[in-house]
């Protein structure tokens, strides 16, 4: 803008101010507000023309409007002197209190796991000096002349007041005679006492020397001899060569500190946190003191406004390096029940992948509950993560040689822990990773991916949703009393008449399924069945994967599992597959992890917000004494069946097939056929393969087929009654696109 423009402006401003009256001086209104009572709402402007504190000023509209009785009045939206936010008390009901008690006392788990380190500690510490003590003797005995030397000469230089001897020399140099006089009076007072504390010293030391030697036993004087030796070994030693060694070489960690903390947040490029800094401010506010947590430090505060710890955690590998750690010390993590800019920061003295894990539990002896949660790894901090194999379907995903199949291995070992569980276990790799799993306990297994490994398992899949039919009938027609929730319970599954016990079905590289060319279809139907009604049931499917994308893991399957563990994988896409919609946005990345964090994944179950967790590792041969163990408590319990046992399965129904018997029961002139109907006639056609089905049963049957059931209207009394049927027409093409097919192969 130019002069005259600015000119022009400044004009107009003079005249409309003009035009609105007598300019207003705000200084004096502002004071008149202030020192004016209140009087109500109800109260007129003062003479100053200031009007009350219940009353906002209108400085843009002109005085005439006042005048004129319009009785609107601006209000402003922050008053001075009105309270914001909730009362001092209010703020106290809403406080969080901390735990009086530090969480690691109240864990007895932890509290065992620092008595055992503290008890190891020390014994070791002991043990070591103790087995160098005689080279600590003779150590010391080689250097008690020395030492000797060193003791005899210090005495001589205390007596004659060597120390001082500096100091009369300045006065020599400063021809002082005075204060050279005074320095020589207080030395020679100085030597005649310590001359005669020495003298003393000398008699009685060699007295009791003589004393010991005349008089003592022969024990108490080699006990003296030692010690005078040892003392005088210990005045000759060296600096740099210290006669007794440490047992222990101390962690090169350093404590964390806020100053390390506002560091590598200033270091990680965010504008926000480096503004404030730039200010003078820190930029993060400490929300409680820095405290140690497990074998690590705990840090948690509030970062500025509009930046979240979902930008901390696309930093971690810059936020690594401000504080001075390896990648897998360092761990940024949100609070569930907090803003999404509270940062708790755990940096650990050891990357996670290193530090040792302790023992498990369940590897020597033991069984489990599957009702109950059972520890499978471990956190940052070193505390069992518990997991309940019981209600959930499971999704494991993970590119190739992270630990995948381990994992599953693991989760497999500890459902055959508990004898009343029948395991289903593939390896569709072929690899004959969970043959320790399946030829110890398995009722049914399988390796590899050709015809008859699929078939087998395609075969045990029709099974299963048999069995899934079954259980649903069995539950509903139990007493309210003894299943009050209408699903499997542990008392249930140990009644065995029941048929209710819990059945694990674990499938490693699922994908192998579910991209099938001639199968796909009806392994992802009942997959996906058995995903949402079998956990009630007491059907587990666990599911890996190292594909996990919408072909390879169905979203059918995926979106409706309860428990899903994610080892690193290489993308927001698989990593959403795996772990939830959106859980890449909200932090929850396992594109974090390294190369070397085999085992450590994100598990998101158990009623809780994502973990990381480091699961057990077990070798084949504990995974072959493991699955020994589960087999022997079977034979024990009598529940030992089926592969295991060297049995084949038995085919689940005669050979037939829907399509060809639908047409055989539904007449050409029958254009459109209820489904109730048709599973009657079916029913009465092959009683051994559809007796109990219901139309349910049936759409699911035609599912696999690409046949879904339509409405279909029948007069009934007088009246139009519509319900789901089929159309024979539809049966008709499928059959004749199959047939086509099969022709042209």
């Amino acid at each position: 803008m130019n002069h005259d423009d600015d000119n022009e402006l400044f004009n107009r401003l003079e005249a409309d101010m003009a035009a609105n009256g007598a300019v207003v001086d705000f200084e004096k209104a502002r004071a008149a507000r202030e020192s004016a009572p209140d009087t109500g709402p109800d109260s007129e402007p003062t003479e100053s023309g200031a009007p009350t504190p219940t009353e906002a000023p209108d400085r843009s509209a002109p005085e005439s409007d006042d005048a004129s009785g319009d009785s609107k009045a601006r209000v402003m939206v922050d008053q001075s002197g009105m309270a914001v936010g909730p009362g001092y008390l209010g703020r106290l009901v809403g406080a969080k209190r901390r735990a009086m008690v530090p969480p690691w006392l109240t864990s007895l788990a932890e509290l065992k796991t620092a008595t055992t380190w503290v008890a190891r500690h020390y014994a070791h510490a002991t043990g070591y000096h103790a087995l160098r003590s005689p080279v600590y003797a003779g150590r010391l005995a080689m250097q008690a002349p020395a030492g000797a030397a060193k003791f005899v000469g210090g005495s001589l230089r205390w007596v004659s007041d060597r120390e001082g001897e500096p100091v009369r020399l300045a006065a020599v140099r400063r021809e002082d005679a005075a204060e050279y006089l005074k320095l020589s009076r207080q030395r020679d007072a100085r030597v005649r006492a310590r001359a005669l504390v020495g003298v003393l010293a000398l008699f009685v030391g060699v007295g009791a020397a003589l004393a010991i030697y005349v008089l003592a036993p022969g024990w108490l004087q080699a006990v003296s001899i030692s010690a005078v030796t040892m003392a005088l070994g210990f005045a000759g030693r060296k600096a740099d060569d210290p006669v007794i060694h440490r047992a222990v070489e101390l962690s090169k960690t350093t404590k964390l500190t806020s100053n390390i903390v506002l560091r590598a947040l200033g270091s990680l490029g965010i504008p926000a946190i480096n503004q404030a800094q730039a200010r003078g401010r820190d930029g993060f506010e400490f929300t409680a003191p820095i405290t140690r947590d497990g074998p690590g430090w705990r840090c948690e505060g509030n970062l500025p406004f509009g930046v979240t710890v979902t930008d901390i955690i696309e930093r971690r590998e810059r936020l690594a390096s401000g504080v001075r750690r390896p990648l897998g010390c360092v761990w940024p993590e949100a609070v569930p029940d907090e803003h999404t800019g509270h940062l708790v920061l755990w940096v650990g003295d050891q990357d996670m992948s290193k530090a040792k894990q302790p023992a498990w539990p369940l590897k020597k002896t033991g069984t489990v509950d599957l009702f109950k949660p059972v520890a499978y790894g471990t956190d940052q901090r070193g505390r069992w993560v518990a997991v309940t194999l019981m209600y959930i379907a499971g999704v494991i995903g993970a590119i190739p040689r992270m630990g995948k199949t381990f994992l599953l291995r693991l989760l497999l070992l500890i459902a055959a822990l508990d004898p009343r569980a029948e395991l289903h276990t593939y390896d569709m790799k072929g690899t004959g990773d969970l043959d320790p799993v399946g030829n110890a306990v398995s009722h049914r297994h399988a390796a590899g991916d050709d015809d008859e490994a699929i078939g087998y398992v395609l075969a045990d899949f029709r099974a299963l949703r048999e069995e899934l039919r079954r259980r649903t009938k069995a539950i509903r027609a139990l007493p309210r009393d003894i299943c009050p929730e209408s699903k499997v319970t542990s008392q249930l599954a140990d009644k065995r008449s029941l048929g209710l016990h819990p059945i694990v079905v674990g499938v490693d590289e699922c994908q192998v399924l579910f991209e099938h060319p001639e199968h796909a279809k009806e392994f992802e139907e009942i997959a996906t069945d058995l995903v949402k009604r079998g956990p009630a049931t007491g059907i587990v499917l666990l599911l890996a994967t190292q594909r996990p994308d919408a072909k390879a893991l169905p979203t059918g399957i995926s979106a409706n599992a309860s428990a899903r563990w994610c080892l690193k994988v290489m993308g927001q896409l698989e990593n959403d597959m795996v772990l939830g919609t959106s859980a890449y946005k909200r932090g929850v990345r396992a594109t974090m992890f390294s190369w070397k964090d085999k085992g450590i994944h994100y598990f998101v179950g158990e009623g809780s917000d994502a973990r990381i967790v480091r699961s057990v590792y077990l070798d084949a041969k504990d995974a072959d004494a493991i699955a020994l163990r589960a087999r022997k408590a079977r034979e024990q319990a009598g529940t030992l069946s089926g592969h295991a046992l060297g049995e084949e399965p038995e085919p689940l129904a005669p050979a037939y097939d829907l399509l060809a018997d639908i047409l055989a029961v539904v007449p050409a002139k029958e254009l459109k056929v209820w489904s109730e109907t048709v599973v009657a006639r079916l029913a009465e056609l092959r009683p051994e393969a559809y007796d109990g089905w219901d139309p349910d049963a049936l759409a699911a049957a035609l599912k696999p087929h690409r046949i879904a059931t339509v409405q279909v209207g029948r007069r009934v009394n007088g009246k139009v009654v519509n319900r789901r049927g089929i159309e024979r027409s539809h049966i008709t093409a499928v059959i004749a696109e199959r047939d086509g097919n099969r022709d042209a192969g």
